[in-house]
């Protein structure tokens, strides 16, 4: 130990024990290094927002991909991700994001999968087609499917990592102290030493429920090296709105969220205040299709329905959005657009034959058959009728309006809001319109052309897109409508951080100790996805960047520990 140096407990300490927590101590472990692993929450909301999602991971050229007759490459994989990403930054704040975008596009065509598969980690057979685009080429969007769903959705993500930590819990390599909210990073020179904070009383909060912020004590602890994971600012309206940008219109009133309170954004600012560079704060990621959920577990909680192509799209007032803004193309493009309507709420129209083949839930708990790895239950899914979860939506959410006829549904409608924004003649013409596109096998509204494409896709025609009919047939009903909410979830800048996951301070340097990784980082390098993501790359790039930054953190406490051999 050199002269004058604080005695260090632990090699490094990661804030937050979600997905990237998790990855970045099993692989602090592994290395054997002693690992503090800290979160303001209680025990029982381990694995964080991971837990939660769907369980979508973007992978390139895979097995399934293969199987399924889809031919992807790395190649086309990048020009999507660029497509997407729409960096326009690069000498400044899309520098080390631009980077981070290409060595994730390797892992994701790479080793990614391999690596997950010898923890146990394996795939519902049939790839999703998420955010399709609607544009050129170039423009964003997937050009084929590559939404692979784990099974177990978000638990079965989780678990591998979480019984890596475990093991090394039982071994003394990894401290677990849940309840301890860190306050600020200890800093000595131009680095980072440690964290001191507050020790929260116990909490019986269940997972995702709002847990006390009364305090009890005060901690601080000494270490080689921090790693910050500790998630964004989507349970946050307010630091939301303060960042909102203007390209997207005005920000919303009313939002619901799509993640539970404690994911606050508090570690951006206390990281920001110890030296560490914030950049992207203008771009997130906000779902268009939010309802209220009839059995919250949080304020305001949200669910997003994962439409497949075929309901028709309206603004508050009844009008038809354009193309592309059709059900799974561009979420941040139909945000703009309902955005810029006045009104933060649009409608689905559609029929019961669509809500039976179309309509999932996004999240482990809307998906009990994924999550709970039941085969049985995953094939009933094709049997006629929505999915229980659906189903218990349309019974019981408030949000849904189910009618024999089109004059009941708008006056359905109306009722719901309030508003008497939307004129049935209006309505019936446009959906009588759309119905005579069907007619014949060829078209010019581009959304029958898209879902009739998506039937080229054998996932999409086996489980995904209804065939194709028109709404107002009464044997294709009963009609249905349902009012979307925005809804809050991802934040797509962060901390600046170099390909080692070191943060950089605003000169462009590496703060010595200091690291972050996940959401907290805008998924690595302060904004991996650009301006847009094409979708199962969150939790995929929280394994990522969790995974360097635990191996970088792992070699930076290493080489002190040299440093102090030869000192001594």
């Amino acid at each position: 130990m050199t002269k004058g140096e604080a005695w260090m407990e632990f090699d490094v300490i990661v804030v937050g024990a979600g997905l990237a927590g998790l990855t970045a101590t099993a692989e602090l472990a592994d290395a054997g290094r002693k690992v503090l692993l800290v979160d303001q929450e209680p025990e029982a909301s381990f694995g964080g927002q991971a837990w939660w999602s769907f369980g979508g991971l973007f992978l390139i050229d895979s097995p399934e991909q293969r199987r399924m007759g889809i031919k992807d490459s790395k190649e086309l994989a990048w020009q999507d991700w660029l497509g997407a990403a729409g960096f326009d930054r690069t000498g400044d704040e899309d520098y080390w994001g631009l980077k981070w975008a290409k060595a994730y596009v390797d892992f994701a065509a790479g080793e990614k999968r391999e690596w997950l598969a010898k923890m146990g980690v394996k795939f519902f057979p049939v790839v999703g087609w998420a955010e399709r685009g609607g544009y050129l080429a170039e423009g964003h969007g997937n050009s084929v499917p590559r939404f692979h769903i784990v099974w177990g959705t978000g638990p079965g993500i989780v678990a591998p990592f979480e019984r890596r930590v475990r093991e090394h819990m039982k071994s003394g390599l990894v401290e677990y102290r849940p309840r301890h909210q860190v306050d600020g990073l200890l800093t000595q020179g131009a680095g980072v030493t440690g964290i001191h904070g507050s020790i929260l009383e116990p909490s019986e909060a269940a997972r995702g429920e709002v847990s006390s912020r009364n305090k009890i004590g005060d901690f601080t602890y000494n270490a080689k090296a921090v790693i910050v994971t500790s998630g964004g600012i989507g349970g946050n309206h307010e630091l939301i709105r303060k960042n909102w940008p203007e390209r997207l219109g005005e920000a919303p009133q009313d939002m619901l969220s799509g993640v539970p309170e404690h994911v606050d954004g508090r570690m951006l600012a206390i990281t920001e205040q110890a030296g560490g560079r914030l950049v992207n704060r203008d771009r997130m990621w906000h779902y268009t299709e939010g309802i209220k959920n009839w059995s919250p577990v949080w304020k305001r909680h949200g669910i997003r329905i994962l439409p497949g192509p075929s309901s028709l799209w309206f603004d508050a007032t009844g009008k038809r959005f354009p193309a592309p803004n059709f059900p799974g193309f561009d979420t941040l493009g139909t945000l703009e657009t309902i955005q810029k309507t006045g009104y933060s709420y649009s409608w689905f129209i559609l029929t019961q034959k669509i809500i039976e083949k179309e309509f999932a839930l996004s999240g482990s708990e809307q998906n009990p058959d994924l999550t709970g790895k039941s085969i049985p239950q995953v094939l009933s899914r094709v049997k006629k009728g929505a999915t229980a979860p659906v189903q218990a939506f349309m019974d019981k959410g408030e949000d849904f309006i189910v009618a024999d006829n089109l004059p009941d549904l708008v006056s359905g409608m109306n009722e719901l809001t309030g508003e008497n924004l939307i004129d049935l003649k209006e309505i019936e013409r446009q959906i009588a319109a759309r119905d005579r596109q069907l007619d014949n096998t060829f078209t010019k509204d581009l959304q029958v052309t898209a879902m009739r494409g998506a039937r080229n896709y054998r996932g999409d025609r086996l489980i995904r897109v209804a065939a194709p009919h028109k709404i107002l047939d009464p044997k294709n009903g009963p009609l249905i409508a349902v009012r979307l909410n925005i809804v809050s979830r991802k934040t797509l800048g962060g901390l600046q951080t170099d390909l080692s996951s070191r943060v950089l301070n605003d000169a462009g340097q590496p703060i010595t100790g200091l690291y972050a990784a996940g959401e907290v980082a805008g998924f690595g390098g302060g904004g991996v996805h650009g301006y847009r993501s094409l979708e199962g790359t969150f939790l995929g790039s929280c394994l990522f960047s969790g995974r360097v930054a635990g191996r970088a953190a792992a070699e930076f406490s290493a080489d002190i520990d040299g440093e102090d051999d030869l000192d001594e």
